[in-house]
């Protein structure tokens, strides 16, 4: 399921999850009582950024929930275990102090 920025606007949402899917490429999750959606932008596309603080500026008009970066570790992988015994996600709290940084103009 998946909602727009716009859309989570007038829900109510118990926390939001960042989550780093690739060396430096971030999605966003809100965790609502009828699940998990995936964030969108205004045309139905994914809402994704290419770092951190592009993200926490898009997501600054939610200072109110609880947000968290979540990154998971391919290094069972890259060992060669071929099983996955548990989830070795990372879990960082972005909140309180989640606002973006000032634009500065050069």
């Amino acid at each position: 399921m998946k909602a727009t920025l716009k859309e989570l606007k007038s829900r109510t949402i118990n926390r939001i999850v960042v989550e780093s899917v690739d060396l430096s490429l971030y999605i966003a999750h809100a965790e609502v009582t009828e699940g998990r959606l995936l964030i969108t932008e205004g045309d139905g596309k994914p809402l994704k950024t290419r770092n951190l603080l592009d993200m926490k500026s898009a997501l600054a008009g939610f200072r109110g929930a609880d947000m968290v970066l979540v990154q998971r570790s391919p290094y069972d992988e890259m060992v060669g275990h071929a099983f996955a015994s548990t989830d070795n996600a990372m879990e960082i709290s972005l909140a309180p102090g989640f606002e973006s940084l000032p634009l500065w103009e050069h």
